[in-house]
């Protein structure tokens, strides 16, 4: 199954860039051998628009652009829900089970428009707090990779 990440906004090489690419890798490895395939990640640049609703609309046509025909798409959002990292698993070997492509979404400095946070099958948020996109894109690249650990039954997840 195909995971994908869509995300406005590029990573600089640094401990951000080091560290995503970390969990990519570790992912590959152990999801490879529960049914996934590596992680896609396509980062889109922000919109350069002076208001922040035309920002938000030509980031989501650009995002909209990306995602793979009959997608389940998940949004990070900060009005979703605060799940636990086994319930992230849940929904990751569901998808997985299903075959379709999972497709997680990460916005701008505005966030993702109302239209993609209506399409996705769930929204997640990573507590209350505000995050910079760089430092959600690696707190994401680390559950996806804890999901498949969990999955897999691997000790790397411990409650």
């Amino acid at each position: 199954m195909r995971v994908v990440v869509i995300a406005i906004g590029k990573l600089k090489q640094g401990p951000e860039r080091e560290l995503a690419d970390r969990y990519r890798e570790r992912f590959d490895d152990t999801g490879r051998k529960i049914g996934f395939r590596s992680i896609e990640l396509h980062e889109i640049p922000e919109s350069r628009a002076r208001d922040p609703a035309t920002r938000m609309a030509e980031e989501a046509a650009a995002i909209s652009a990306t995602i793979p025909d009959k997608s389940s798409i998940i949004a990070l959002d900060e009005r979703g829900d605060a799940i636990d990292s086994t319930t992230f698993a849940s929904h990751l070997g569901r998808r997985r089970d299903e075959g379709a492509p999972t497709v997680f979404l990460i916005g701008g400095a505005d966030g993702l428009s109302p239209d993609l946070r209506r399409k996705a099958k769930i929204r997640i948020a990573f507590g209350k707090a505000t995050w910079p996109h760089q430092i959600v894109r690696v707190m994401l690249l680390e559950q996806i990779y804890r999901a498949a650990t969990i999955l897999s039954g691997h000790p790397y997840h411990r409650v």
